[in-house]
């Protein structure tokens, strides 16, 4: 029987990676693999991870409906990056492929935003998923990370809009406690 995984971290936790190396298991044994990508993440077409894998992915918007992308490119199994930007929609369809097809799927992204607060579609994900793990990071301060602090003219933002496109130039991983005690004063390195 296969599930609807959520794989979860901050930025920076190998998140990508390890989407690519799923894929890559597949593939090295003769299966096919749908890898999918919201549209939002607009830095290019293509899954790439810091540490240089990279694989072309088919991108979605929010009219998508992934059950029909699926249809049209049946697979043995269907990987999601940045999971986070899918709508609860997607979600929804993400979770008939497994139960109608049973295909199992493989979501990658964020829990929550640069200020804390869970972005729908990984809100969506807590609730559908059938195996939900946490991959780990760490603060510069050695503590596991679970925040994405934001950076805006080197100062941690507090405030502005859920989504923005960024790598390292503008993010960071953290613990809740920096981040907290951070206020306004701490700066990019």
């Amino acid at each position: 029987m296969s599930k609807l995984y959520f794989r979860y971290g901050t930025m920076n936790c190998s998140k990508s990676a390890n989407a690519l190396m799923t894929r890559f298991n597949y593939i090295e044994r003769g299966l096919t693999v749908l890898l999918l990508k919201p549209a939002v993440d607009t830095r290019e077409t293509n899954v790439t991870s810091r540490v240089g894998l990279s694989a072309p992915a088919t991108l979605f918007g929010g009219n998508d409906d992934l059950y029909k992308i699926y249809e049209q490119n049946p697979c043995d199994c269907v990987i999601v990056d940045e999971a986070q930007f899918a709508g609860s929609e997607h979600i929804e369809q993400l979770r008939d492929i497994v139960d109608d097809k049973n295909v199992p799927v493989f979501c990658f992204g964020l829990r929550t935003d640069f200020r804390t607060r869970v972005f729908p579609g990984s809100l969506r994900l807590f609730e559908l998923a059938d195996s939900i793990s946490e991959m780990k990071s760490i603060c510069d301060c050695g503590n596991k990370a679970n925040v994405n602090a934001r950076f805006v003219a080197g100062e941690i933002a507090r405030e502005g809009e859920q989504v923005f496109i960024g790598g390292n130039e503008s993010y960071r991983s953290m613990c809740y406690k920096c981040w907290k005690k951070s206020g306004q004063t701490t700066h990019m390195k």
